[in-house]
């Protein structure tokens, strides 16, 4: 059974249909990529899966369970966290701060002393988080504002986050935005760890070098329906795939 199944999902913006009729199928410990040009609908099916957008028709299931009506909080609790390709930390709240108000949810945080560990900056709390700082590389800087990190600890402050809350899927909407090679290079790498470890990946992505490099299944979306789905190499000999996304002609 797949982790994550769409069955003929529609988003209608009036008479835009921003996803029309899409089937999806993510396997449990996948890297899947969703490709597209700008406006294809990638961004909206994330949006979906997370609850942000209610769906027009179709059916999303999670773990063979429906996700249909259900607020994005509660999908975060049954295991679904994403990133956005716009960062949104908590600028006032430093990096340990950030990761452990994800880690801890308010049952968690009610139960076990929210602000005596809050105000206190307990040992306890920290070493909680201590492995989502060496995994992002900020244990240097646990006790910085967010906002006064650069772009790229930023970014990789936003995906600690999202792994503070322990998903078993994440939604990853354009994590490389704007960062230069070297980052790139590390957003690899930790991809492909959090695949290592078990995490079931949707990556939302324009830098083919790294969807090519992490992902195991592709989808090609163009104008809210799916063109083409396959391995990366299926994906990049597709004469409807360079024709609609990569640039080539068709024979």
């Amino acid at each position: 059974m797949a982790l994550l199944e769409l069955k003929a999902v529609s988003r209608h913006f009036g008479g835009v249909r921003a996803v029309d009729g899409l089937d999806l199928s993510v396997e449990q410990g996948q890297v899947f990529g969703l490709l597209g040009p700008n406006g294809s609908g990638k961004r909206t099916t994330v949006n979906l899966v997370s609850g942000l957008f209610p769906l027009s028709s179709g059916s999303v299931t999670f773990q063979g369970n429906s996700l249909d009506g259900l607020a994005t909080h509660l999908r975060l609790q049954t295991g679904i966290a994403r990133t956005f390709q716009n960062i949104r930390l908590f600028g006032q709240l430093s990096v340990w701060q950030n990761l452990w108000v994800a880690q801890n949810s308010p049952q968690d945080r009610a139960r076990h002393g929210f602000f005596a560990r809050w105000l206190g900056g307990q040992s306890g709390a920290r070493e909680e988080i201590l492995p989502l700082l060496e995994f992002s590389g900020l244990a240097h800087k646990q006790d910085e504002l967010a906002s006064n990190l650069s772009f790229g600890e930023q970014r990789r402050l936003e995906l600690a986050r999202a792994m503070a809350t322990r998903p078993k899927l994440l939604l990853l909407d354009e994590p490389a935005a704007g960062m230069n090679s070297e980052e790139v290079g590390q957003l690899r790498e930790r991809i492909l760890s959090l695949r290592g470890s078990g995490v079931t990946i949707l990556l939302v992505e324009h830098v083919m070098e790294l969807v090519m490099g992490v992902t195991d299944c592709i989808a090609v979306l163009n104008f809210g329906q799916k063109i083409a789905e396959g391995t990366p190499a299926e994906i990049q000999a597709n004469p409807a795939v360079r024709k609609a996304y990569l640039g080539g002609e068709t024979a």
